[in-house]
Order: structure tokens, then sequence, then C-alpha cells
């Protein structure tokens, strides 16, 4: 079966960057979005932009129970889960305290599998759920291990569920963005002031920690260009499994292929980890 138009859309993390890019590009083509963000005013401005607009905490169960009870109150099928909401825990894997660990992988891999578990019975044949992945998943680097974990955690579960729902016609895609530009630098570096102490051992290369936390940012593609090719890839006939955007989605899974040994020295180098 195909898509029924227009869509019912909902997109998770849309205070800013993808998320809002990806509300405003299935909006313009007259689909119908229900929108998400955890700041009540993130949710009106939303609202001002025309979106159907509802709060949602991701990691609070009770606020997942709610979003879907306003939900079923005004529609009564569900086309396209995007699940776009996350953020980038950043600093050495030794020295991540336990409660950023935790909040990393509860926003980044339960959150969104919580979600395709309630999005599913309210799908029909022809529906899809998109799981906004990551190069990073692809491709481990230094001091961002907690965030690259979470993203190639989130591309095995895409494989499981895009091979455990197709005989009901239900559509997975994972979108492995790369450098996208949004404020994910600026949460990132946040993260980096949380997690890195004082008196942390690698104070000899925290420029290079701040640098892993802002490089998304260096070159990235437009979050409007972004959410065009992403939404051709949502909405396409037969969609893809993986679909890869923006600038250095294709260098990435390309440097993962290098002999381990090579690809360590060569990121070593780049993150001032030579051997002392």
């Amino acid at each position: 079966m195909t898509l029924r138009y227009p869509l019912v859309v909902v997109i998770t993390g849309c205070s800013s960057g993808i998320g809002l890019a990806l509300a405003q590009a299935f909006q313009r083509h007259g689909h119908r979005v229900i929108a998400t963000a955890r700041r009540p005013a993130d949710v009106a401005r939303l609202a001002d932009l025309g979106l159907t607009a509802l709060p949602l905490e991701l990691t609070d169960a009770a606020s997942r129970t709610a979003f879907w009870s306003a939900f079923d109150a005004q529609a009564d099928h569900l086309d396209i889960l995007i699940n776009n909401a996350g953020y980038g825990a950043m600093g050495p894997v030794a020295e991540m305290p336990d409660g950023e660990l935790e909040r990393q992988f509860a926003t980044n891999v339960f959150a969104p599998v919580q979600m395709a578990r309630d999005a599913v019975p309210r799908m029909s044949d022809g529906a899809r759920i998109v799981n906004i992945g990551s190069v990073s998943g692809v491709l481990t680097t230094p001091f961002a291990g907690a965030y690259c974990a979470t993203k190639a955690a989130l591309h095995s579960l895409s494989d499981a569920l895009r091979m455990e729902l197709g005989p009901f016609g239900i559509h997975v895609v994972t979108i492995q963005p790369g450098a996208i530009r949004s404020r994910f630098g600026e949460h990132a570096s946040e993260a980096v002031d949380r997690v890195l102490r004082a008196d942390s051992r690698y104070d000899f290369c925290r420029a290079a920690i701040y640098g892993r936390a802002r490089a998304s940012q260096r070159r990235a593609t437009p979050a409007e260009r972004f959410a065009a090719r992403a939404y051709r890839a949502a909405t396409a006939p037969r969609p893809r499994p993986v679909v890869r955007i923006g600038n250095g989605s294709g260098l990435m899974p390309l440097l993962a292929r290098l002999p381990v040994a090579w690809r360590d020295r060569l990121l070593r180098r780049q993150f001032g980890l030579s051997v002392r």
C-alpha cells in the first residue's frame, strides 16, 4: 500500500536545527506535522509557525504517555515517525560520569525505540519509521565514544526493526547525517563543560576535546538542504534502508574501512593522542 496524502508525521526534537528544518519541509509539502519539543517556549514558537506542536520529554514515561494521548485525540493514524531528538555527550570515556552516560543512552537509544514501539500500533502498510543516526555511529573517534556508541546502537536496532516490521509493510529508514548546521556543537560543548574535570588527565589535549565537540559545525551543510533530501528519502515509494546526507557523510565511512592500526594512528594524531 502507498502512503496516504496528506501525511500525518511526528517529528521529535523540533526546537531548532535538523528537527525544525524537517518539520518545515513537511509542512511546505502540505502534510500535517506534529512537532515536539521539551521546553514550553519552544512548543509555543512551533505553534506560531503553524505546526501542531506538543510537549514531549522523551526520557520521561509519563510525558510520552501524555503525548500519545494528545496525538490520538487529533489523528486516527500515523504515516511517518521521525526520531530526530538527541544530543552528544563529549569527553573521555574513562572519565564519563554515570549520569551523563545514562542520559546519553536514554535519549539517543532507549527513547527512539520506545517511540517506535508506541508508533507501530498506529501504523499500517506503507508507513515509515525514520531514525536519525550519524556517521559517528560508523566511525568512532576519540572524545565522542559515548555519542558514537549510541548512534551505532541505534543503527543496529534500526536494522532489526527494518527486518522485523517488513512483513507488516512498515519501512524503517536510517538517515546518517554528516556535518549539518545546527546547535549541536553548542550543546556538545556544554556537555564537555559538565564532563571534563579541572584535574583531568586529558588536560594536555583539552582544546582537541572541545574541537571534537564543535566538529559537526565545520563546513556544515545547511539544515534546510539536509531536510529537503531527507524529505525525499522518507517519502520515496521504495525508501532506501540507509541514507547518508551532508558534508563528511561519505568520507567518514571510508575512513572506518581502513585497517584498525592505520585508523587509530590517524585519529590519535588528529586529536593529540600520539603515544607520549
